[in-house]
């Protein structure tokens, strides 16, 4: 079904589509996956008593410990990749999917090129591995193609003009943003420059090539994005047809934005449609705001979503809690009901007040569990601090050009108290104690915390964040020694 069509069918209309994907997904293509067969052999499930999206709350859960490579078995991820042999494929592929393989009589190599174009893996994408080991998820050639549906997707929701010129400035690497980008961008049929961010092109071309170029939309990480405008108002320059900017890989708080606006009208763009997207690397693409407010828009014909509470139960439509995904149209790797770790406030099913679309939209405040941290502060131990609550109050800041937070232990001590230090770079008409003295109130009222203030020199801070060497800027930072 088109993407047109699909994204404005009615909600029941949709669950049926979903549930007939899901029943034909678990009973003929996750059976090839050694992960789960095992799985549902522990579990004494059958592949084909899932068939529908009721049916998914029976699978036990996948987690990120589940999945990610350790130094005792770092190809742990391959289990996770769909593998066919003849005897699974003749036991678990239905008389279609048999048909279309041999019953056309195909030759030998015919059959093996299908095969192989649906089911072997030939690009990679690897997740970050802040806490383990970065994990290897693989795309097919089938996954290629579905990647590139799924990146025309998302550009049609921004609400992009392919008659414009694109700058994709995030970082190149093999991880899911660079690439989900430069794929949809051809594929869309825009004329493009695949920059890969500041650590590749750097800036300053950067710069000269969203001006020269006249561009309407381009993509970003936010905090870099924010650096290139700065500068970029610094050096006078005109980016009076950029219309439409992409951000992903970092929340985007409402302050952020407006700092964002702030800067793009001093360069001659007076309304641009600022999104983001909220992606994560087991799920093999993107999903994106058609405005500011909006929430992410989904693909329901290639994954189903549920949202669950601190105890693993499945919470009423529109409610808070856990973040979890099914892979149902995607071969390679692939995940079944996999804990993000990403909560929410819920999912919506009305259609969308903006654009008008009826898929369903996760709610765009969305907080990642992994940085929810346990600090030793005070005597007490187990101060919990949410790391994730610095991005708003910091990046928001009229009177803050660039931050970041770092972890130590006071002295450098392994045994002694945890530190929080604050390095600041004040905007040029902010005084710095009154910036700091602002800063460590509100630390200390929201988070519970007492934070040390450092102020930095721009030029240093840029440096300390990696701006221009790192694929993304190390915003926090833990520096305790390893015990």
């Amino acid at each position: 079904m088109d993407w047109k069509t699909l994204s404005h069918l009615p909600l029941a209309e949709q669950r049926g589509l979903q549930n007939e994907t899901i029943k034909k997904f678990f009973k003929t293509k996750l059976p090839f996956s050694p992960y789960y067969r095992d799985l549902f052999k522990k579990h004494h499930l059958e592949f084909e008593q899932i068939e529908n999206i009721d049916d998914v709350q029976r699978i036990p859960f996948t987690t990120k410990q589940d999945i990610a490579p350790t130094p005792d078995d770092p190809g742990k991820t391959r289990q996770l990749i769909l593998q066919p042999d003849e005897s699974l494929i003749k036991k678990h592929s239905s008389k279609a999917d048999l048909v279309k393989i041999i019953g056309r009589k195909l030759t030998g190599q015919d059959v093996k090129s299908k095969l192989e174009w649906e089911y072997k893996p030939i690009h990679i994408h690897f997740t970050t591995g802040r806490t383990s080991l970065p994990t290897a998820f693989g795309y097919t050639a089938y996954d290629l193609a579905a990647l590139k549906e799924t990146g025309q997707r998302l550009l049609n929701v921004s609400g992009a003009d392919k008659n414009q010129f694109a700058i994709n400035a995030f970082p190149y690497a093999p991880h899911l943003a660079f690439w989900l980008c430069a794929f949809a961008m051809q594929e869309v049929g825009m004329t493009s420059i695949q920059t890969g961010g500041g650590k590749i092109l750097g800036t300053k071309k950067i710069i000269d090539a969203l001006e020269s170029t006249k561009a309407g939309i381009a993509t970003f990480i936010p905090g870099y994005a924010y650096h290139v405008f700065r500068q970029s108002v610094h050096e006078k320059r005109n980016f009076s047809n950029l219309k439409t900017i992409v951000f992903g890989g970092e929340r985007v708080s409402p302050g952020l934005r407006e700092k964002v606006k702030e800067l793009l009208r001093e360069l001659g763009s007076y309304e641009p449609n600022i999104v983001a997207t909220y992606a994560f690397t087991e799920g093999k693409t993107a999903w994106i705001q058609c405005h500011e407010t909006s929430g992410y828009h989904l693909y329901p014909d290639m994954e189903f979503f549920e949202v669950i509470d601190k105890d693993g139960n499945r919470v009423p439509e529109g409610n808070p809690g856990e973040l979890v995904f099914t892979s149902i149209g995607w071969r390679g790797t692939v995940v079944a009901r996999y804990r993000t770790g990403d909560m929410t406030q819920g999912i919506e099913y009305r259609p969308c007040p903006h654009c008008g679309r009826t898929v369903p939209r996760i709610h765009p405040d969305i907080q990642r569990t992994s940085e929810i941290k346990e600090f030793h502060l005070t005597k007490v131990k187990g101060e919990l601090v949410n790391l994730n609550e610095f991005y708003p109050l910091l990046s928001s800041r009229p009177d803050i050009e660039e931050w970041q937070v770092e972890i130590r232990k006071e002295n450098n001590d392994s045994y002694g108290l945890d530190q929080l230090v604050i390095h600041i770079a004040p905007k040029a008409n902010a005084s710095f104690v009154d910036v700091a003295q602002r800063i460590e109130k509100i630390i200390l009222d929201e988070m519970g915390v007492r934070a040390l203030m450092h102020e930095t020199s721009l030029d240093d801070l840029l440096v300390k964040l990696g701006m221009e060497t790192e694929v993304k800027e190390k915003r926090i930072v833990d520096n305790r020694p390893k015990v």
